[in-house]
């Protein structure tokens, strides 16, 4: 049965470093990408590896803070969190795509672009508070 499962979250001070795990059973084909939500807000996507881990994407908030990596022998995509800041508290999920930019695209060579409804398959979430 395909799942995602992430782990990882919990509470750091500023400037701390967490690293979330995605345990993604069934998902070996697709592109997957990192969320948060953070209280009264929408939902965010803020990273994305594409299926053989060659292509990554990052929101700019993230940028030189995150990385995003995967090890498909273990079926599990890391989001290494460096730096981390208050504002970076939320609820972070995993979530699978199969997107095609176009019909002759191998599904989840690409990331999609961070729209929920890009993403058809989604985690229950691990929580990230940043706090001193």
């Amino acid at each position: 049965q395909s799942q995602l499962v992430e782990s990882g979250g919990g509470l750091v001070q500023p400037g701390g470093s967490l690293r979330l795990s995605c345990k993604a059973s069934g998902f070996d084909n697709y592109a997957i990408g990192w969320f948060r939500q953070a209280p009264g807000k929408e939902r965010e996507g803020i990273s994305c590896i594409n299926s053989d881990g060659l292509r990554t994407k990052y929101t700019d908030s993230v940028k030189g803070r995150f990385t995003i990596s995967r090890d498909n022998a273990k079926n599990t995509v890391f989001l290494q969190m460096n730096n981390l800041r208050p504002e970076d508290t939320a609820l972070y999920f995993c979530a699978g795509s199969l997107f095609q930019p176009i019909l002759e695209a191998t599904p989840g060579a690409y990331c999609p672009p961070f729209q929920i409804n890009r993403y058809r398959s989604w985690g229950q979430g691990t929580q990230v508070t940043v706090s001193s």
